[in-house]
C-alpha cells in the first residue's frame, strides 16, 4: 500500500489543472493527475546528464562525457595551471574555441592525451576530477543500466514437462507408496544354509492350505 502526503499548490495552478482536465475529458481525479504530471517531469529530468541545466541546456559533448555550460577544464604544464571554460556549446581558452585535445596540447611540446591530462569541474562538482575517471564512471553506469535491462527482459525459467496422462482403466498407486515398499530380505530361512535366490521364501502350494 502506498503512503501519501499533503503538499501546497497555488490556487491558480489548481484551477488551471481542473480546466485542462475538463477540456481533455479525462480522469477528474486531481491526485491522479498531479501524480502523473510529477512522474512525467521526473522522467524528463532523467534524460539529461548529471549536473546539466534542463532549463537552458548548453554544453560541449566530449565523446561519452557531457560538459555542461560553466564547466572548467584545467591542465598542468611547466609548473603552472592553465584553464578553459565551457561557454555556450564551446570550450573557450584565451578567447578562442578549442577542443579538449587542442587545449591539452597548447602548453606542451609533446603529444598529450587529453583524457589523462585534463581535470574537469562541472557545475555542482565540489572539486576537479581527472577526465578519464569521469569517463570510467559513465561507462560503468551505462554497463550497469544494460545489465538491469537484460534482467528485466530475461525469460522465466522453463517449467518441468508435465507427466503424460495415465490411460483410462489403469490404477496407479498413490504417491509415495512405491518408495515405502521395503526391499526383499535375502537372509536364509531356518535350516537353509545356502544363499537365498528365490523371490519368495516358500512355495505357494506349501502354504496355501495350512
Amino acid at each position: 500500500m502506498f503512503t501519501t502526503m499533503s503538499v501546497q499548490l497555488p490556487t491558480n495552478t489548481l484551477l488551471d489543472l481542473v480546466a485542462q482536465l475538463k477540456r481533455r475529458s479525462g480522469s477528474q481525479d486531481l491526485s491522479e493527475a498531479i501524480t502523473t504530471a510529477v512522474e512525467f517531469w521526473l522522467a524528463d529530468l532523467k534524460k539529461f546528464p548529471k549536473t546539466a541545466d534542463p532549463e537552458g541546456l548548453h554544453g560541449y559533448q566530449w565523446k561519452c562525457l557531457f560538459l555542461p555550460e560553466g564547466t572548467v577544464l584545467r591542465s598542468w604544464s611547466y609548473g603552472e595551471h592553465n584553464y578553459a571554460r565551457v561557454e555556450g556549446d564551446e570550450i573557450i581558452h584565451n578567447g578562442k574555441a578549442v577542443t579538449p585535445n587542442q587545449f591539452a596540447r597548447s602548453f606542451a611540446r609533446t603529444t598529450r592525451n587529453a583524457w589523462e591530462d585534463l581535470y574537469v569541474r562541472r557545475p555542482g562538482d565540489k572539486q576537479f576530477k581527472l577526465a578519464t575517471v569521469l569517463r570510467k564512471e559513465i561507462l560503468r553506469e551505462q554497463e550497469e543500466a544494460c545489465k538491469a535491462k537484460l534482467q528485466v527482459v530475461a525469460l522465466p525459467p522453463l517449467s518441468a514437462p508435465a507427466a503424460p496422462p495415465v490411460p483410462s482403466g489403469v490404477n496407479m498407486p498413490p504417491d509415495g507408496v512405491a518408495a515405502s515398499v521395503a526391499p526383499r530380505d535375502p537372509t536364509p530361512g531356518e535350516g537353509w544354509t545356502l544363499p537365498e535366490r528365490r523371490k519368495w521364501r516358500f512355495r505357494l502350494e506349501d502354504v496355501a492350505f495350512d
